[in-house]
């Protein structure tokens, strides 16, 4: 989900519009640096929680390509392909169901976390705009 670069750029476009007479440079980079961020710990988050669950590395490697192949059906597809992928690449590494619903879950709640964690980022954003901005 591209929120955090979403509001990067609406942020950078209200700072052009004000002639970033109130926000400079260094709050624009700022605010760049906040969204790569947010952007790393989606990719990363999905992985981190597969490892958590004691998945193999096929399993994070299938979380990603269930992570891509989920964009292409919409917010539905984004939280299930991970998991459709982690568990697909854990049953074939390991052929058994029960590791394979773990690594499942596990890319779930790294994607869940990761949500989370690019939502306050996202908020925090905004924070450093409004304060740069007014304060």
């Amino acid at each position: 989900m591209p929120g955090p670069a979403l509001i990067c750029a609406g942020l950078i476009f209200a700072a052009w519009a004000d002639h970033f007479s109130h926000v400079g440079g260094i709050t624009i980079v700022t605010l760049i640096c906040f969204a790569v961020l947010a952007h790393i710990t989606d990719i990363v988050a999905a992985s981190f929680g597969v490892k958590k669950f004691g998945a193999s590395s096929w399993a994070s490697v299938g979380a990603f390509v269930g992570e891509v192949a989920g964009l292409f059906f919409g917010l539905a597809g984004i939280f299930i392909g991970p998991f459709i992928g982690a568990f697909i690449a854990e049953l074939i590494a390991r052929n058994r169901i029960e590791p394979a619903l773990r690594a499942g879950l596990g890319s779930w709640m790294g994607i869940l976390i990761g949500s989370v964690a690019k939502a306050a980022l996202g908020f925090t954003m905004i924070g450093i705009y409004i304060i740069a901005r007014f304060f």
